[in-house]
């Protein structure tokens, strides 16, 4: 399975991009997709997820403000983010697993595919 990450880029505060990974080999149902970011020198951070055709689960730091969507016709995932923040500021992952229980769906080891990365930058 491939992740193809994209969207990032330079926005000022308040504003919105929106991600997209496309997956290689999407079965509906047979995923779950999760977006995490990091910054220099910190741990990789969860952001959002997707159980599979399920729940939805946000970082509380997101919460209100990103909505992570599929598009199963496209092999898709996004993530919407909007009234973003300098502190939104980092390099956005996305990643799937194959086997991934609601437990442990904000944890990165969690899953076992994962996209490059991008970026996005939000200046003040």
């Amino acid at each position: 399975v491939q992740l193809q990450a994209s969207g990032g880029g330079l926005v000022q505060s308040g504003g919105s991009l929106r991600l997209a990974c496309t997956v290689s080999e999407y079965t509906y149902n047979a995923y779950s997709t999760g977006w995490f970011r990091q910054v220099p020198e910190k741990e990789r951070e969860f952001v959002a997820a997707s159980f599979r055709s399920a729940n939805t689960y946000y970082a509380d730091s997101v919460k209100g403000r990103f909505t992570i969507s599929r598009d199963i016709a496209k092999n898709t995932v996004y993530l919407q983010l909007n009234s973003l923040k300098p502190e939104d500021t980092a390099v956005y992952y996305c990643a799937a697993s194959s086997s991934a229980i609601r437990s442990t769906i904000v944890e990165a080891t969690t899953y076992n595919y994962w996209g490059q990365g991008t970026l996005v930058t939000v200046s003040s």
